[in-house]
């Protein structure tokens, strides 16, 4: 067993969870009590509006926004409590990665929407996606319910095995358990952490997903107004030892007495022979502090990065894509000839970019602009290079080949808001622009604005209220223009000085 650990974090009202992958901090992921995701959530949703162009529909199930529904992850009408297979929120062991990726039980994009569904209706949903910057959750009416070994998708006679388990013998093993365990109905898929797993273990994970969705069905027939919620994913303590504690993690160290009872009857219930590897964190350092976590998370968020050979990377995450620049700094390759200074730059920062994107949870389309390599083997040794590290990301990647530009497209799946996003806001004096009009050009600006009014300002005098900067410029780089526009417009102009003004803000009045 690796070295590995799980540490969690629980603050008032907050819950922090980092992955330490060989020393690193790899994956980080905060749940505030406030705005908890709903991914994972099953709702009784109510259709609002039909959209026939966009073959969609948005599904208000109480949150902020409507919900958006696409015509392919929509039930025909009259099969809506037979709810089809699906994704699995994110896991890497449901999203068509078993031994049959064809998903049954879906509606053709062809369909017309409103011959599947009407405005006023009532429509079970999951949310396969959360909310991200401003667009609503994405839901789908094909349910899918992870348990520790095995992924329950009610009413589909479909079984999978996790691509990631390699070995066929073991393959054809458990789906021999897995077909043996099968109910009913419902169809199932074994995840990567059953590898190994005896029948009874998995025959347990799901008879308890089966009596999941059992108690899901009872509260639908139950409940009629709508929206309803139904059920409620795991909150992210027991979620994180139900994905997250693999055989490669050793343990988890949670600083929370309360929190660390639930967790050990959680793993005790699901796997017992773990319970011992949950351990209580009770010294009086805060445990980010002293596992040197918060430095780290400070680190990788920043715009720039440092390369450990002087190089950097400059990451710049935009509404349509994110950006990563790759630079050599300082890097001058200690003897080595310019071209191979750019390329072993270039293969460091395939390390780092990779560690980043799946760190900071970059989602979307993503441009690389790598140092240009002349050399056609060291651009196809540094893609292989990036493709290799790509292949540990759990989120589904994809990558194009490096351009005569040294630019790569790549695109990762978005299942959540990145954690820059979630940690920060944008600026509300630059408004998210990171830029501000220079003070000379608010100088300027100014100087017109008295030329449009100055017939209408009563008085002699001209009183600008401006921010203190601008009235420092003013009185020195451009005071040689206010004496000029106070003698062409034969008008006085006083600065009055406003700290509460922000940089580009200001008026006039007449005195």
């Amino acid at each position: 067993m690796s070295n590995n650990t799980i540490v969690i974090s629980v603050d008032v009202g907050e819950v922090r969870v980092g992955l330490i992958e060989n020393g690193n901090l790899a994956e980080l992921y905060l749940e505030r009590e406030r705005d908890r995701s709903p991914v994972g959530n099953i709702y009784l949703g109510k259709v609002t509006r039909v959209l026939p162009g966009m073959q969609a529909a948005f599904v208000d199930i109480g949150l902020d926004r409507a919900a958006f529904l696409h015509v392919e992850d929509v039930i025909a009408a009259g099969d809506l409590d037979k709810l089809a297979s699906g994704d699995d929120n994110g896991d890497d062991d449901a999203k068509g990665g078993g031994d049959n990726g064809r998903k049954r039980g879906r509606v053709s994009r062809k369909t017309p929407i409103r011959e599947v569904l009407k405005e006023g209706q009532k429509i079970v949903v999951q949310v396969s996606k959360g909310p991200i910057s401003t667009k609503g959750a994405r839901v789908t009416s094909h349910v899918s319910l992870p348990g520790r070994y095995a992924v329950y998708m009610p009413t589909i006679d479909h079984i999978g095995v996790s691509k990631r388990i390699g070995n066929e013998r073991e393959r054809r093993r458990l789906r021999e358990v897995i077909d043996s365990c099968k109910p009913p109905t419902g169809g199932l898929i074994v995840r990567t952490v059953a590898k190994g797993l005896t029948k009874g273990g998995l025959k347990a994970d799901v008879g308890y997903l089966v009596k999941t969705w059992d108690e899901v069905v009872a509260r639908q027939k139950q409940r009629t107004k709508a929206p309803s919620l139904l059920y409620e994913e795991l909150d992210v303590v027991r979620r994180t030892a139900r994905d997250m504690f693999t055989e490669d993690v050793q343990k988890i160290i949670i600083d929370d007495a309360e929190e660390f009872e639930r967790l050990q009857s959680f793993v005790g219930e699901f796997m017992p022979e773990r319970v011992g590897d949950v351990e209580l964190y009770d010294r009086g350092d805060p445990i980010m502090d002293a596992f040197g976590m918060e430095d780290e998370i400070a680190r990788a968020l920043s715009r720039k990065v440092p390369l450990p050979s002087g190089g950097y990377l400059i990451i710049d995450q935009a509404e349509a894509l994110t950006a990563i620049d790759v630079n050599t700094g300082r890097f001058t390759g200690k003897g080595r000839d310019v071209e191979e200074t750019i390329f072993q730059t270039n293969l460091e920062a395939v390390k780092e970019i990779s560690y980043q994107l799946r760190f900071r949870n970059i989602g979307g389309l993503i441009v690389l602009d790598f140092i240009d390599m002349e050399k056609t083997s060291h651009r196809e040794k540094v893609y292989r290079a990036l493709l290799k590290v790509l292949k540990k990301d759990k989120a589904k990647t994809t990558a194009v080949r490096i351009s005569e530009l040294g630019l790569v497209e790549m695109t990762r799946k978005r299942t959540r808001e990145s954690l820059g996003r979630t940690l920060y806001e944008p600026c509300f004096y630059c408004d998210g622009t990171g830029q501000l009009m220079s003070k000379t050009t608010v100088c300027h600006e100014i100087l017109r604005q008295i030329r449009r009014e100055k017939d209408s300002l009563p008085g002699f005098k001209v009183v600008v209220n401006a921010h203190p900067a601008i009235c420092d410029m003013f009185q020195r780089e451009e005071k040689l223009a206010l004496q000029r526009a106070s003698s062409r417009y034969a008008r006085q102009i006083v600065l009055q000085a406003r700290k509460d003004y922000h940089l580009e803000q200001f008026d006039l009045s007449g005195q």
